[in-house]
């Protein structure tokens, strides 16, 4: 269906010129589609669903769901259970879950010395919250237990508080496991996922660089043999490092030494040959075997050695001290957020490679109850780790069973293997950290993002430096905040720009980005690429109005006028357009009037049309200057521009004129045989062999 749009004169446009209507001029009718309006009457509000249809929605699915719906919603691993393949799973789960349990056990250990922890409750945190999450937790592959960046947030945030080596320093890592896990249930339950999403990946590597570092700092006590003080500013560590240099010891920094570099050889033999592979799975194994026989062998006094650790599992206990809990809810958040950004990230994309489908609420919801469960059995906040959800992952494993493997393998170190435990010289667990950390010196994001984007490396930048010297706390808060600017940077200043035709087409496209492009004299065409709100109406008015006044006449084609005399603005960009956008619309078109110019809209989406509906934008505008297309809008401005153009001519025209009447009306009939030349801008008619039969008219003449 088309509509013909016929324009016999200007008057319309240019009331001073009403008198001149009753002069002839031609009449040429133009098609173009229809624009449907809704009615302003529908009972859905402009932003989408209304709250009835959308609980009609949820009812109508609940009611769909059979039992076995409900048991994969309530218990995930139902769905790797119903389906599993003995023959060729369980090879695969059981080797990949033994694997990952030998380099559970001395990270484990290394993680909870981080943490300001004793080594046993590394143990305890690396058992119990595998198996609950192999139930609740949704990924199939990633490794949970302790991590170094939560382990520093642990020892950074209590160390704040209370001393490592009271009895109330372990109560409260408990607690702050119970805490992450609620906070975790609950924002799983009411699918809050989404909030993480302003935090840049610029913010995440940034933060994670800096951490490193000052983790690495942290274990360097256990090479030099003297005491650092606990930190979380660089700072701090550096100058305690330098004050005690007068107690540095060379045994543990020789053993400490050696032990690390082992690890770093075998952790890159096993990254670039793959008949090597297991050399990155043994190190940590490795370096706990080598440093325990060096101290058994040399005995020497200057090496500290972990102790006694406690033979057993974990007993149930309920956690204490909850007058403290406003001081640790902060970092409760903290840790919340690193827990979903590196594991339902690690998760995510192990479930793309593996070929299922993740629900990062649900996964969400299996951490935090793996880490209720866990601190009523000693252990501080775990989480999903990324070197070792990579091993599990190159081992082959195929479901969570693999987790029930790695938690039986640290139950059996807890039942039979802590007596062996004590030799294990505590530069070696040190090293086992600082090996793991290296990684996350992540300076190779830093290069990538100073060739990609300026502004990402910036904001990479002032997190790492503001992480390094004002501390964790802050120095992801300034990260967001700065984030969050850049962001809203972005939505109060959108792009915008001016459009041309693309020769040959009815496709209008950036003039900057085609320079082929070409425009209409009379008419700019601009395209908004953004949703309209309180926050840019400012910017996007002066826009138009510089667009309005810097017109690039050189590339101009069609009739030759000095002004502008219609503004098309294309929404097909625009998702949503709030009220005070609305009023700003209407003051501009109250402006353009004054100056006789007319907007015409194209293409707005459904809910930005019925927003115009209701608000009498439509009204005020005229239904007729809403159009499908640019080219359809295009089509009725020229048309108009050119009635214009021939007013103008007539008007400056002398009384004394000696052409007739009928001199007059050749004239005008020789301008409408023209008017299939002004989509090329020539006034002009050319010969037959110059016309481009792929060209479409751009005004249709009278047949």
């Amino acid at each position: 269906m088309e509509i013909s749009y016929a324009s016999p004169s200007a008057s319309s446009l240019a009331s001073s010129n009403s008198a001149l209507s009753s002069m002839p001029s031609s009449t040429r009718p133009v098609k173009v589609i229809p624009l449907q309006h809704p009615s302003t009457t529908s009972s859905s509000p402009a932003g989408g669903y209304s709250a009835g249809v959308l609980v009609k929605k949820w009812t109508g699915k609940v009611k769909q769901m059979t039992w076995i719906n409900w048991m994969e919603l309530l218990l995930p691993c139902s769905r790797w259970i119903r389906t599993y393949k003995w023959r060729e799973y369980l090879q695969s789960d059981l080797l990949s879950g033994i694997t990952i349990g030998i380099m559970l056990v001395p990270q484990a250990m290394s993680y909870a010395k981080l943490a300001g922890l004793q080594p046993i409750y590394g143990l305890y945190s690396g058992f119990l919250p595998l198996f609950v999450y192999a139930f609740f937790g949704s990924s199939r592959q990633l490794a949970v237990g302790p991590v170094a960046l939560v382990s520093l947030l642990v020892s950074n945030v209590l160390g704040g508080i209370v001393n490592s080596s009271e009895e109330l320093y372990t109560e409260l890592a408990i607690l702050l496991a119970l805490m992450v896990g609620v906070l975790e249930c609950v924002m799983g339950l009411l699918r809050l996922g989404w909030l993480i999403r302003f935090i840049s990946h610029s913010v995440i590597s940034g933060f994670t660089t800096a951490s490193a570092i000052v983790i690495g700092l942290s274990q360097v006590k256990y090479f030099l043999g003297y005491d650092v003080s606990r930190s979380s500013k660089i700072v701090p560590l550096i100058e305690s490092i330098i004050a005690g240099a007068d107690g540095f010891l060379w045994a543990p920094f020789i053993m400490g030494s050696a032990i690390l570099a082992v690890l770093q050889i075998m952790k890159q033999l096993g990254k670039t040959r793959k008949h090597l592979r297991f050399l990155r799975v043994a190190g940590p194994l490795t370096a706990v075997v080598m440093g325990t026989t060096l101290a058994k062998v040399l005995n020497l006094p200057s090496i500290s050695l972990v102790g006694d650790i406690p033979q057993g599992l974990p007993k149930f206990s309920v956690p204490k001290s909850f007058e403290h809990v406003k001081s640790l809810i902060p970092t409760a958040f903290l840790i919340t957020g690193v827990a979903i950004l590196e594991s339902v990230g690690i998760a995510k994309a192990l479930a793309a490679k593996n070929g299922y489908e993740l629900d990062s609420n649900q996964e969400l919801f299996g951490l935090g109850v793996s880490n209720v469960v866990g601190s009523f059995f000693s252990a501080y906040p775990t989480t999903g780790s990324f070197s070792r959800s990579a091993v599990n992952h190159e081992s082959g494993a195929k479901t969570s069973l693999s987790q029930i493997v790695t938690g039986i393998v640290m139950g059996g170190a807890l039942l039979f293997l802590t007596p062996l435990f004590e030799h294990i010289p505590q530069c070696a667990l040190a090293a086992i950290v600082i090996s793991a950390v290296i990684t996350l010196v992540d300076y190779d994001e830093a290069i990538f993002l100073w060739r990609i984007n300026k502004k990402d490396f910036l904001l990479w930048v002032i997190t790492a430096i503001t992480t390094l010297f004002l501390g964790i706390e802050i120095g992801v808060l300034i990260g967001v905040g700065v984030s969050l600017a850049f962001v809203i940077h972005e939505s109060a200043n959108p792009h915008m720009a001016v459009l041309g035709r693309l020769p040959g087409t009815t496709v209008y496209r950036n003039i900057q980005q085609y320079p082929e492009a070409y425009t209409y004299n009379g008419i700019v065409i601009v395209r908004i690429d953004a949703p309209i709100y309180f926050a840019n109406t400012s910017y996007i008015s002066d826009r138009l109005r510089e667009y309005e006044v810097e017109v690039d006449r050189s590339t101009g084609r069609g009739p030759d006028v000095e002004r502008v005399y219609f503004v098309v603005i294309e929404m097909a960009p625009v998702t949503y357009i709030d009220s005070s956008a609305v009023q700003t619309l209407k003051d501009l078109y109250q402006e353009y009037k004054l100056r006789d110019i007319q907007i015409a809209i194209s293409n707005p989406n459904r809910d930005v049309l019925l927003t115009f509906s209701r608000s009498g934008v439509v009204e005020l505008i005229g239904k007729e200057w809403f159009f499908v297309r640019v080219h359809d809008a295009v089509q009725v401005c020229l048309q108009h521009v050119e009635s214009l153009k021939e007013t103008t001519m007539r008007s400056v025209s002398s009384p004394n004129d000696a052409s007739t009447y009928i001199q007059r009306l050749v004239k005008s009939r020789n301008e409408d045989l023209s008017v299939s030349q002004l989509e090329s801008g020539f006034q002009k008619l050319p010969s037959s062999n110059e016309i481009d039969p792929q060209l479409e008219p751009l005004l249709s003449r009278n047949p």
